[in-house]
């Protein structure tokens, strides 16, 4: 008998602990080399803890939702059973080929792809996979959820009794109860105001639908009105240094970079994956880092790093149908755009009453470093950047 013992990966400096989830496996069942074991959830991300060498699970410590650190070992893996599972004989490739899936014979399902399927309420094992002898894989699932109805919701509602008066209680999830301490200190320990303007959004619009179908032929992603915001953003902070600065106890810390966080709304919760260097990014790189992160996010694929640091952050809760807000500062940063839903509305222009496409902008920040005067002034720059875009995109 050889025994490899199974460890929890080094966490990042910031996270104590971490929750274990579901385990994929029981003991006595085979397991390959680089196969996922079990999700292990920090306050930050999800990840996966794949099998160093294949063998047999002989033995497992810590049971599901226990609490672990860096470096604990949670089971243990007897090498010498995987000699005796691959001594059993196999199927011919011709067989394999051949044979018809029946119920019974449930498809099998790559680690990656069963979390997404899960994520989307996809049924996975009803799948024709499309990898080796027959293996669902993540692009498959990907498939399904395309040809999937729009009106379809990936978010699984919780099941609530009913009866007279019936409650249930549910623990917050590791992730949630982060959200939730962050979002405590963000208002304990800063002076947040919000300010508001609108912008008129017909300008991004019309460029946007000039030249959307050359943009997507030319780079392979759509081209949305997330990296209009971002790369005004990024002319506003240029301009107004102090919004892109952090407070660290009687100090203001400048920072000479522009590391954008962009809030995402996950089945697991919100996180904030940052754009780093934004000023040195084009539209086409802004928009396919947003949808990579949109795309792992909810499959829990985000990196610890890619959650951390950042200098400044976009909110759009238009996207759900938001009217107006007032976001929450993502500490320790000082300030926070909020993007809403663009509606037609009538508006004066030039002493008539006109329709325009309107999108009214929130910041949230720190009045402690921001004064009123730079935080009106920031977001007129955005509104100006907005509408007329094509300074922007020449630098002017």
């Amino acid at each position: 008998m050889s025994i490899i013992e199974v460890k929890v990966p080094q966490l990042s400096e910031s996270v104590s602990e971490a929750t274990l989830l579901t385990w994929q496996k029981k003991v006595g069942e085979a397991v390959r080399e680089g196969e996922n074991l079990i999700d292990i959830e920090t306050d930050k991300v999800v990840l996966e803890l794949p099998a160093i060498k294949s063998g047999v699970l002989s033995r497992i410590m810590k049971a599901d939702g226990a609490k672990v650190t860096s470096g604990e070992v949670i089971a243990q893996i007897d090498t010498e059973g995987s000699v005796k599972a691959a001594a059993a004989p196999a199927a011919p490739a011709a067989a394999l080929a051949s044979a018809a899936k029946t119920p019974a014979q449930a498809a099998a399902v790559s680690p990656s792809a069963r979390k997404l399927a899960h994520a989307h309420d996809v049924d996975a094992a009803s799948l024709q996979g499309s990898g080796r002898h027959g293996l669902v894989t993540r692009e498959d699932v990907l498939e399904a959820v395309q040809q999937a109805p729009a009106s379809a919701s990936p978010v699984a509602p919780v099941a609530v009794p009913t009866g007279d008066r019936p409650e249930q209680r549910v623990p917050m999830t590791r992730i949630r109860q982060r959200i939730a301490e962050r979002l405590l200190q963000s208002q304990a320990n800063a002076a947040i105001l919000t300010t508001f303007n609108e912008v008129n959004m017909q300008p991004v619009i019309e460029l946007r639908n000039k030249y959307k179908e050359a943009f997507e032929k030319k780079h392979g992603v759509k081209l949305g009105f997330s990296s209009f915001f971002v790369k005004a953003a990024v002319l506003a902070l240029q301009k107004f240094p102090v919004v892109n600065a952090s407070v660290d106890g009687t100090d203001i810390i400048y920072h000479g970079y522009f590391d954008i966080g962009m809030a995402i709304g996950s089945e697991r919760g919100l996180v904030v994956p940052i754009l780093r260097d934004a000023d040195q990014l084009s539209l086409a790189d802004i928009e396919k880092r947003i949808a990579d992160f949109a795309a792992r996010a909810k499959d829990g694929k985000l990196t610890m790093d890619e959650l951390s640091g950042g200098t400044f952050s976009i909110t759009n809760g238009g996207v759900f149908g938001s009217m107006l807000s007032t976001p929450i500062i993502n500490p320790p940063q000082s300030a926070i755009l909020g993007i809403h839903a663009t509606k037609d509305r009538p508006v004066a222009e030039n002493g008539q009453v006109v329709i325009r496409p309107m999108n009214y902008l929130a910041l949230s920040y720190d009045h402690r470093i921001i004064d009123g005067r730079e935080a009106v002034q920031f977001l007129g720059t955005i509104k100006e950047a907005l509408e007329f875009p094509g300074r922007v995109l020449l630098d002017l």
